[in-house]
């Protein structure tokens, strides 16, 4: 497994983090297979929402790992919160009290990184850094970041947060391109040149914010993924074949690809099958050709101006 850091924090974090999102389709004997698998391919770093399965996501894998203190030395977990029933809440007590829940479903003392689960309209920023003061002063957080933020967005909300955003989440596959296609056709006037996330992924490199790009493997908004599709022939024949050539799996190339950006991306992953699991950990040790990105880029219909 390779190691980056994350963000400005102290964070040295596996180039794969495993999502739990789904963990409460497994059974127990199940999820502590899966946990396993990852933890044997290096991938300790676990993210969870505190919207995942109502809470059951977190209270199944602590579980599912046996929580304790020796256990919890040997990972990094990461959670989300702010969003609520046909809303979002960045508010001092929503933070503070789904930091309290998040902590008591994963039967541990602390967090590594906490984000604030996609934009508030009404988000205060000095409200939430004085919500962030307190989880930093009392150890119950240690790192802090945000998902689907634009570049103003984070600006308006570092200026009154005293600790760094280490990391931003943002949907970004092969199929889901846009933040890399906007900057290709800088100075255009076709569809690939609007850009719809200010410069995102520019941002967050020039500001040491790590992006952690969810669902890696769908296209459109939860619509499916792209691999094996028959929608993306050309897509997957470009990948089949250089996997192929790497002898590993479709779903290897894909995350492959992710990394291969030097942005320092750290995919999460959404599979629990632990077989497919080992294959998202192989990513890991693939180094894909300037050639061989730009061909997989094309393949999903981007074109280069």
């Amino acid at each position: 497994m390779r190691y980056i850091k994350l963000g400005k924090s102290d964070l040295q974090v596996p180039v794969i983090a495993i999502g739990c999102m789904r963990i409460n389709g497994l059974d127990k004997q199940d999820a502590e297979r899966f946990i396993q698998t990852a933890l044997e391919g290096g991938a300790n770093f676990f993210d969870h929402a505190d919207i995942y399965g109502g809470g059951t996501c977190e209270e199944i894998f602590a579980e599912a790992i046996h929580m304790n203190s020796t256990v919890r030395e040997k990972i990094i977990l990461q959670s989300k919160c702010g969003i609520r029933s046909g809303m979002f809440d960045f508010s001092k007590e929503h933070i503070l009290n789904s930091v309290d829940g998040i902590l008591k479903r994963l039967k541990t003392d602390y967090l590594d990184v906490l984000l604030l689960h996609r934009p508030d309209a009404l988000v205060e920023p000095e409200e939430v850094a004085e919500a962030f003061d307190k989880l930093f002063s009392s150890g119950k957080v240690r790192n802090f970041g945000v998902s689907n933020q634009n570049p103003m967005q984070m600006q308006l909300l570092q200026k009154s947060l005293n600790q760094p955003i280490v990391a931003n989440q943002l949907q970004f596959s092969i199929t889901n391109a846009s933040m890399i296609s906007a900057g290709i056709h800088v100075n255009m006037q076709d569809e690939a040149a609007i850009d719809r996330d200010g410069s995102v992924l520019d941002f967050c490199r020039l500001e040491d914010i790590t992006i952690q790009p969810w669902s890696p493997f769908q296209y459109g908004f939860f619509e499916g993924v792209f691999l094996d599709n028959e929608k993306f022939p050309q897509l997957n024949a470009k990948i089949n074949e250089i996997a192929s050539n790497y002898g590993v799996a479709n779903t290897t190339i894909a995350l492959a690809w992710i990394l291969r950006h030097p942005a320092k991306m750290q995919p999460i992953t959404g599979t629990m099958n632990s077989a497919r699991l080992k294959d998202c950990i192989k990513a890991a040790e693939i180094y894909l050709t300037r050639e061989e990105w730009y061909d997989i880029y094309r393949a999903a219909g981007n074109i280069l101006p």
